[in-house]
Parts: C-alpha cells; sequence; structure tokens
C-alpha cells in the first residue's frame, strides 16, 4: 500500500472491542489499494475486511459510503456490509484516522477479463443501479464533468513531460467534451471505479462489487462508459468491440438503455477516459517515495483517449 498504519495487538483489541467481536484468529495487511490500508481479519464471528481511511476519502462523507453499502445489501445486491458498533456506529479511530469493519466476500478479481466476464460486469452494474434506486443520501460527483479543466490546471508541464504536445491535445479535448457532454441522461447513484479489481466472480458469474469510495450520483450511462474503457480495450491499445457488446448487453438484460443513452455512449467514454487521465496525471508525481505501490501510470489513459479521438469505439 503507498500508505501504511501500523496496528498493534492493544490497537486492534480496542478495535475488536468498539465492534463487538471476539479475539482475532488471524489478522493481516492486505497488499493492495493505493488510498487506504486493508486488512483481512477473520474472529469467531466471522471473517472481515478492516480498513484505515488513510487520505483522499473525506471523514465526513464516509456515512454516505457506509449507508450506502447497507443499502445495497438491504436490496439483495452482493456488497460488503459494514458491521455496527456497540455505539450504532460503523466507524472507530485508530491514530485519529476512522476505521471500518465491513464483512468478507467470497470472491475473485480477474487479471484478464474475458468476453464473458464482460457481460458478466455488465450484469452486475445494471444490478447495482438498480438496486441504488431509492437510496436516501446524495453526493455530488467531484470527478466529474465539470471538474476535469480545474483539474488539469497546474499540470500542464507533467503532461509535456510525459509526451511533447500532449498539453495541447488534452485542452482541445476538454474543450470538445464541453461543448458536447449530455446534461439530460437518467441518473442515480454510480459507482465510478467499476474495475476489474473491484469486481468479483464465482464460477465465472458476477458475484459481487467492492471499493464504493468514488460512488456519487451521476448518469447512469457515464458509469457503463468507465467500464467500457476499464474492460474492453486490449493490451496493445485497441478497443475490443466484441467485448464492448457482450458488456452492453449483459447490463441491458437487466436495464435497457434509453436511445438517448446509447447515442451518449462515445461521448461519455471518451470523457470517462479524461478523468482517469487526468486524476492519474496529478497522482504520477504525487505518490511519496518509500510507498509500496507505484502510482498508475496515466499514459494507459492517453492511449484510450487517442482511440476515442479517432472515433474507433464502436458500441452500435
Amino acid at each position: 500500500m503507498a500508505v501504511y498504519t501500523d496496528i498493534s495487538d492493544e490497537d486492534l483489541a480496542r478495535l475488536l472491542a468498539g465492534f463487538g467481536l471476539s479475539e482475532p484468529l488471524a489478522f493481516k495487511g492486505i497488499a493492495e489499494g493505493i488510498q487506504n490500508s486493508n486488512f483481512l481479519l477473520e474472529t469467531a464471528e466471522g471473517r472481515f475486511i478492516l480498513t484505515v481511511y488513510e487520505r483522499d476519502v473525506r471523514a465526513e462523507e464516509l456515512p454516505y459510503f457506509l449507508g450506502l453499502l447497507t443499502w445495497l445489501a438491504d436490496q439483495g445486491f452482493p456488497s460488503a456490509r459494514p458491521v455496527a458498533g456497540k455505539d450504532g456506529g460503523y466507524l472507530q479511530s485508530i491514530d485519529g484516522k476512522p476505521v471500518a469493519l465491513v464483512e468478507f466476500l467470497p470472491g475473485l478479481s480477474v487479471r484478464r477479463p474475458t468476453v464473458a466476464h464482460c457481460r458478466e460486469a455488465g450484469v452486475g452494474l445494471a444490478w447495482l443501479h438498480q438496486a441504488g434506486l431509492g437510496y436516501g443520501e446524495r453526493r455530488a460527483n467531484d470527478l466529474g464533468q465539470a471538474s476535469w479543466a480545474g483539474l488539469f490546471a497546474g499540470h500542464a508541464a507533467d503532461a509535456e513531460a510525459l509526451k511533447p504536445g500532449l498539453a495541447a491535445t488534452i485542452e482541445a479535448d476538454l474543450a470538445h467534451l464541453a461543448a458536447h457532454w449530455p446534461g439530460d441522461l437518467p441518473g442515480g447513484v454510480i459507482h465510478a471505479d467499476f474495475f476489474p479489481d473491484n469486481v468479483f466472480f464465482r464460477e465465472g458469474r458476477f458475484a459481487a462489487a467492492i471499493d464504493f469510495y468514488f460512488a456519487c450520483d451521476d448518469a447512469l450511462a457515464y458509469d457503463l462508459a468507465i467500464c467500457l474503457n476499464a474492460w474492453c480495450f486490449e493490451s496493445d491499445g485497441s478497443f475490443n468491440v466484441t467485448a464492448a457488446a457482450a458488456m452492453i448487453a449483459g447490463y441491458e438484460s437487466r436495464r435497457p438503455l434509453s436511445p438517448a443513452e446509447r447515442a451518449a455512449l462515445p461521448i461519455l467514454a471518451h470523457g470517462a477516459a479524461m478523468r482517469f487521465f487526468l486524476t492519474r496525471l496529478a497522482d504520477w508525481g504525487a505518490t511519496p517515495a518509500g510507498a509500496l505501490v507505484r502510482p498508475k501510470d496515466p499514459m494507459e489513459y492517453e492511449r484510450k483517449l487517442a482511440v476515442h479521438r479517432a472515433g474507433l469505439v464502436v458500441v452500435a
């Protein structure tokens, strides 16, 4: 993990007492995740994931995320249900940092999704969108289209260092997206980070989704566009039309897209690529020395942006 909080035996005993759990049978760090420190915990009551929130997630927003997980689980969607403490709340603390405990979800993520995985991921995303209907809390997408020009401000030199001329290309992209971004599509709760490492499968079927800490309210089709970028590009940078068609078909098996949503998918996917390029660009030089996880390469998403610019993403 890029940031890590050590938990002593005494701290762990205090945390477990606060959650009303017995002594640990097993406890170990999980070497994944850049934002937070995660631990696998096993007690007589079951298996859990303990998370120490290190950065980027604002403490005042945690009730939204944990409430959403509870709501989704109550609707039957396979998300990790938070464990309430003896005080009825979901949060404890260590070294001044918030700590939450959620139930462990079985399943495995896949490194190289097949077309069949893409279809199942589409099914799972639509299920999530349906389950999110009626959630009473709201959170604006602070990484949505209106934020992108501000995200790029101050990073033109970083873009140029990656590729000469890239800053002007990104500026042109931003102007195009601002001029053509759709504003009247069906909206609701979106995951906003439904990448392969946040989706679990069992026996080839969608089993669960994790890591909801970018969840917010936005256009539902934008969430699908994020997935098209994350799941349907090959290692050589080409867009896999077959995988994309499977993902959309899986999605529509639970929630049919409107004609306006389907027509908007290319511009939404272009924008989704911009969002991840910009946040990766900002992180590229900001990860502290000694971090155990390297920041993700923004050029992966610049290559996807190039495909979108060329109009090579086909979603019919």
